[in-house]
């Protein structure tokens, strides 16, 4: 495989035949990566079926047919005549095996730093007792159970011991208020819900108990509330309704708890997506298709190995996630799909000092790291010393996702933290899909990259007329089904197909902005609703921020558009500068100038506006249409994702 002159990564020989997929390649016949691209994409039924019996996920029914369309596209359904359960395949598996029983499932860390693990033998025991617990309850098939809690071991067995019981997680936002509680169970039906005593952010204490009774006392189908004793604080029990962790467990009728037998196509969660207006929205995900989709994207994409699934070593996979966000479900059924092992953290990545997130990769030897690259502009305004006072050479992989890269955080991510010899995989794709794109460690990797097509995703980038265009940013399309495709929105068919499906018939429209360049790397621009439009040009936010944070004294930006009479719209700049910088009207005016430089005189932005915060999501996306709602003095919608609040009123405040 050759190298490719604009890239900064370029596979070495080892990962050609040690990775997941160089194994998979070297099984099927293939030498050149993007031939096996090309073929899953072809013929998606061959592939998926292919990485199935490649890492041996077992169906305790084999399948009839991969797939089956007969319904639309819209509709389609996988795996079809298979039976399996996720909570068998992810963790029973393992727990059986003499040779997986007493690796470490899970590893964790608490902001106050004390270290826990937990063997596959051990996840399996809790999910039991949750389980029969959760039986003894009431809790049966096709029920849902909110899951309000922080990443923990007991977050990863509550979730499996929904599985097994063949019943539906609900993941909720560690850090939601009661109403977004609320609504979700209410939209869920939940019936039950997990959640912990408390949890802690920044040194403070975060009454989680006390948010979900107020929540619950909104949703009258709840009959049973799950307490973890994550702090170890006294909180109030409702008599008949509350339990604590070890009393649901001690109504477990047997020690053993089997996995329930489920129909490929049965929900395993439903996600509820949150944006400024409207109510949230409930994505459905099933046990076959998400449990396949997932673990060969944690296999292939961040090349996640174990010995047990025929790898050379046993990795560490840490993404710094929250259940409430897709990557939680992706690193917890991805990883334990494999038999590898996940760290997870419940805290600031930065506290109680910058070197928090170093701290923990020397500490617990994570080889496989995944961030948002709204993070690294804030570590990186650090500087290097934080990163370079802890031995990170157990990183092999680094991933990310959430927000378009700029090459300066990109390169310090891949030099500092991964000191020029870990690939950078920058995936893409959301809450309804899965991964769209993403490069792979056996292909070189240009900066910002998001190399291509996730395999077996026949995804495009189109015009209005939903053409194909290269060169140029367009609307990133899928024009064939796919494991992970969202099964419709919880008891909102008609929604779900306005949603995706209406703009071009029988193709996924996905709502981001991409480009394809001359050499065939891929790259996002952001969501197409955030699209700038200036003198009849649109323009993606990522590219003005990129040249923000460029500057020196910038460490994060954001750019919308704000209405304008004469123009139709203007391009306005909320920049958070770096410690100790005076935000004058001369470096305001350099901004200014070197957007335009950049862009082009037509896209010199009308205002730059300093503010000490920008309002982000936990997973640390910019939330750009809440700024422009601020903005605008009009109504920000729900917020109920937002990590600080108090970041609405620096950009209110910001001059």
């Amino acid at each position: 495989m050759s190298e490719t002159a604009s890239a900064a990564w370029n596979p070495t020989p080892e990962l050609l035949t040690e990775s997941n997929v160089g194994r998979f390649m070297a099984r099927h016949g293939f030498t050149d990566f993007e031939d096996l691209r090309r073929r899953s994409i072809d013929d998606p039924e061959w592939f998926w079926d292919a990485f199935v019996h490649f890492v041996d996920l077992p169906f305790s029914t084999p399948y009839d047919t991969v797939l089956d369309e007969s319904r639309g596209i819209e509709w389609a359904t996988w795996f079809n005549g298979g039976r399996l359960n996720v909570a068998a395949a992810c963790v029973d598996r393992w727990a059986d095996d003499p040779a997986s029983r007493d690796r470490p499932a899970v590893l964790w860390e608490g902001e106050t730093g004390e270290p826990r693990s937990m063997t596959y033998v051990e996840l399996r025991a809790l999910t039991d007792a949750i389980a029969g617990g959760l039986a003894a309850r009431g809790v049966g098939i096709g029920d849902a159970v909110g899951v309000f809690l922080p990443m923990l071991p007991e977050t990863v067995a509550t979730v499996m011991a929904v599985a097994k019981l063949g019943a539906i997680f609900l993941p909720i936002f560690s850090g939601y208020g009661a109403d977004a509680v609320a609504v979700r169970l209410e939209e869920g039906d939940a019936t039950a819900l997990v959640t912990a005593d408390g949890t802690t952010r920044r040194g403070t204490v975060v009454p989680m108990k006390a948010t979900a009774d107020a929540a619950v006392a909104q949703v009258p189908s709840v009959h049973t509330v799950v307490v973890i004793p994550r702090l170890g604080t006294p909180v109030p029990m409702a008599d008949g309704r509350d339990l604590t962790l070890a009393e649901c467990c001690a109504l477990a009728r047997n020690a053993r708890f089997d996995a329930r037998d489920l129909d490929a196509e049965h929900p395993l969660f439903v996600a509820y997506t949150s944006g400024t207006t409207g109510k949230p929205k409930g994505v459905v995900h099933v046990h076959g298709g998400f449990l396949v989709k997932i673990a060969e994207e944690v296999g292939f994409q961040a090349d996640c190995r174990s010995r047990v699934t025929g790898g050379d070593r046993d990795d560490v996979l840490f993404w710094l996630t929250d259940l409430g966000w897709i990557m939680g479900p992706w690193q917890i059924f991805g990883t334990l799909a494999l038999g590898a092992t996940m760290f997870c953290y419940d805290g600031a990545p930065d506290y109680p000092g910058p070197d928090r997130l170093w701290a923990m990769v020397e500490r617990h030897h994570v080889s496989i790291l995944g961030v948002s690259p709204t993070l690294i502009r804030a570590l990186m305004a650090q500087g290097d010393a934080p990163v370079r006072a802890h031995d990170l050479s157990s990183l092999r992989v680094l991933g990310s996702t959430g927000e378009p890269w700029n090459e300066g955080p990109w390169w310090w991510y891949f030099n500092e933290v991964g000191g020029g010899r870990c690939p950078v995989i920058n995936v893409s794709g959301g809450t309804e899909v899965g991964c769209f794109l993403a490069p792979h460690v056996v292909e070189p990797i240009a900066p910002c990259s998001l190399g291509g097509p996730a395999l077996g995703c026949a995804v495009d980038v189109v015009d209005d007329a939903c053409q194909p265009v290269r060169g140029v940013v367009g609307e990133l399309v899928c024009r064939k089904p796919w494991p992970a495709m969202t099964r419709g929105m919880w008891k909102e068919p008609d929604r779900y197909l306005e949603t995706y499906w209406s703009r071009w018939p029988g193709v996924w429209w996905h709502g981001d902005w991409a480009s394809i360049d001359a050499a065939g790397q891929w790259f996002l621009h952001g969501r197409s609703d955030d699209t700038i439009k200036l003198a009849g040009k649109r323009l993606g936010p990522a590219e003005v921020e990129s040249v923000l944070v460029g500057h020196p004294h910038v460490v994060e930006a954001a750019a919308i558009g704000m209405p304008d009479e004469l123009k139709g719209e203007t391009l306005v700049g909320y920049v958070v500068l770096a410690p100790e910088t005076d935000p004058t009207e001369a470096l305001r005016d350099e901004l200014r100038s070197r957007v335009a430089d950049a862009l082009g005189k037509s896209f010199r932005p009308s205002a730059i506006r300093f503010t000490s915060a920008l309002p982000k999501t936990r997973s640390n996306k910019i939330m750009r249409r809440t700024i422009r709602a601020v903005a605008g003095g009009e109504d920000p919608g729900d917020v109920s994702g937002l990590d600080d609040v108090a970041a609405l009123d620096a950009i209110a405040a910001a001059t």
